[in-house]
């Protein structure tokens, strides 16, 4: 694929964030003391008065964000995604999720990707949880473009969201003509031999593997699943019942994320050859965000290795 620019996925946060906040005038936002890592800064400097910084106290964060949703306002709470879903779990759940709050959750440095944080910062648990959670919804942003739409999408609609937010440079492969719908996934290359299911950073990698595929005589089709919850169910059938193989890949536990959500589809609909790329149930460790991905199995060269093997299976 040609890419001219790289963009990182949370830089396009903290920008859609001190975009909306011109026009969405009941937009607040709230950091549990990171706004110069999860770019919300941004939006403090330009509203100051709309701005909170709540401290190392993301529980906290969140009870007030659920009092601000009471108040009328459209609170977007941010934070490292191990610490805003990990350490307030149990506020997401039973002050936002319970009553159905208007609140967005939208945590940065998600996946391996945080590099050399190592292990004990890189959330691969994190969809798992979210999506668990009755009310909340669960998107997954694949690069900066996309990004800004989700934003957008997410404080347009009513109710609890989780964004996922990665933090490297990454290829920006999106158009801004580009559909962007909660719930509607994104079929981005068309195949009949099988079809790969990915989600945040790895769309772009499942997108690299298909064109090599197609030069070894493999059609996959690539689907960007932005969304992890709602899914589309109706995209998965369809696919599954056209390729009869489903690839899912995902920069996330193979438990309880993406991999799990398509099974659990196919499982009750359309049952199918399937196999999930991620992390092996394992935590991760000190890397650079390239060194980890081909270490995790989550390159363009291991989805093509894993196709081929399905495709010789069949």
């Amino acid at each position: 694929m040609n890419i001219s620019e790289t963009k990182s996925v949370r830089i396009a946060y903290g920008e859609a964030l001190l975009e909306l906040g011109g026009t969405e005038k009941n937009l607040v936002v709230l950091d549990a003391d990171l706004a110069h890592a999860t770019m919300t800064c941004k939006f403090g400097e330009a509203y100051p008065k709309r701005f909170f910084n709540m401290g190392i106290a993301e529980g906290d964060m969140m009870d007030t964000a659920a009092g601000l949703a009471i108040s009328g306002f459209t609170p977007v709470a941010s934070t490292f995604a191990l610490f805003g879903t990990g350490r307030a779990y149990e506020q997401i759940r039973n002050s936002i999720c319970y009553p159905k709050l208007n609140v967005k959750i939208a945590c940065t440095h998600s996946g391996l990707t945080v590099g050399e944080d190592g292990g004990s910062h890189q959330s691969i648990e994190d969809i798992s949880l979210m999506r668990s959670v009755p009310n909340m919804t669960v998107i997954v942003p694949c690069d900066a473009v996309q990004m800004k739409k989700a934003l957008t999408a997410a404080v347009e609609m009513d109710g609890p969201v989780y964004l996922r937010v990665s933090r490297p440079p990454a290829p920006v492969f999106t158009k801004e003509s580009d559909s962007f719908e909660i719930g509607k996934a994104n079929i981005l290359r068309n195949g009949s031999d099988i079809a790969i299911f990915a989600t945040g950073l790895m769309v772009y990698e499942a997108l690299v593997a298909a064109e090599e595929l197609e030069n070894q005589g493999v059609h996959a089709a690539v689907v960007d699943m932005h969304t992890i919850k709602p899914i589309d169910k109706e995209s998965i059938i369809s696919l599954a019942r056209k390729t009869k193989r489903i690839l899912t890949v995902e920069e996330h536990s193979v438990i309880g994320g993406l991999g799990s959500a398509v099974a659990e589809v196919l499982s009750e609909n359309m049952p199918t050859a399937m196999k999930c790329i991620g992390i092996e149930d394992c935590f991760g460790q000190s890397g650079t965000p390239e060194q980890l991905l081909k270490e995790y199995g989550l390159s363009s060269a291991n989805i093509v290795e894993q196709t081929k093997i399905m495709i010789k299976k069949a």
